[in-house]
Order: structure tokens, then C-alpha cells, then sequence
């Protein structure tokens, strides 16, 4: 049996460790206002709670037509502590610190909680450009945060680098 990637670059891939959190949305009826000062908050010292968002604000797409929602994110630590918790309790325990932190949030008509498995890269690939290249013929490569580091920055750099693997193989 052929494999495609190599016994070294597979061992490589297997490496790769990415934290986990939980995810909240909740969701208003059309007409609800959300009064708060932001359009997104971080939050450095909270043991639960790390972004909270007015969504549609911090897009600047706020509409008469669609009703608001917030984004919650948890912390690093809150996501792999509860990794394995039933995600109902979770959701009550996101909310419950929701509620001290932004006590004048209304009820939401809708919540979705979100298990966010592989939130970012902990440890990437090491020593790769952004970039590995898995096969020749066909070119196989692949790509992304995992092969530099989880922001913005990280995803333009593999980007980069895919787009220059793919240019040195035309």
C-alpha cells in the first residue's frame, strides 16, 4: 500500500496541539436593543469568559430587519476544562458568568453553544514555513495556522508561503 505523506511528516502533523474553548451565540428578536457601551470586549482576567461581542455592531451591520446577537468566547483554560462536560451545563455555566459580567444583557429568544474542539495552534509544525508539501505529482500541500501560529498574521504568512510553493512547482 503507497501512503501519500511520509513517515517523518506524518509524525510532524501528529504534533500539532490546539487549545479548546467554548463558543456561545446567543440571538434577539428584531427590535431588541443591546445596551452596552462596546461593540466587542476582551477580557484578560476573567477564570471564564475571554471576547464578548455585540456581533452586529462590531461588523457595523446593524439592522432594523435582523435582530441583534452576541458572541461569547470562554478562556483556554474554562474550554479544556470542561472539554468533556455536558455542553447544557456548560452553556448554563458560560451564562451564568455572562450574567455578572454584563447583568443588563436581555433574555435572548436563542442560544447556541458551540464546542470549539481545535480552537488555536498551541504548538505548530516545527520548523515549516507556513507550509508542507505532502506530494510532488500530484502536488499535494497543505497549509494553515497549524505550520506558523493562530492570529492573523500567521494565517497571511502560510498563505504566502502556499502561494510561493505552488508558484516554485509551475
Amino acid at each position: 500500500v503507497s501512503t501519500v505523506i511520509s513517515e517523518s511528516q506524518r509524525q510532524q502533523l501528529e504534533a500539532v496541539s490546539y487549545s479548546s474553548r467554548y463558543a456561545l451565540g446567543l440571538f434577539y428578536k428584531v427590535g431588541r436593543g443591546i445596551d452596552v457601551p462596546w461593540a466587542m470586549w476582551y477580557i484578560s482576567n476573567h477564570p471564564c469568559l475571554r471576547f464578548v461581542a455585540l456581533d452586529s455592531r462590531k461588523r457595523n451591520a446593524e439592522s432594523p430587519e435582523v435582530g441583534p446577537s452576541v458572541v461569547v468566547h470562554t478562556t483556554v483554560a474554562f474550554g479544556s476544562e470542561h472539554l468533556r462536560s455536558d455542553p447544557a451545563e456548560v452553556q448554563q455555566l458560560i451564562l451564568g458568568h455572562l450574567e455578572k459580567l454584563v447583568p443588563s444583557l436581555p433574555t435572548p429568544v436563542s442560544i447556541k453553544c458551540h464546542k470549539w474542539t481545535y480552537s488555536q495552534v498551541t504548538r505548530a509544525v516545527p520548523n515549516c514555513p507556513g507550509q508542507m508539501i505532502l506530494h510532488i505529482q500530484p502536488l499535494l500541500i497543505c497549509g494553515g495556522d497549524g505550520f506558523t501560529h493562530s492570529s492573523f498574521d500567521g494565517c497571511l504568512d502560510s498563505a504566502v508561503s502556499l502561494v510561493e510553493a505552488v508558484k516554485s512547482h509551475l
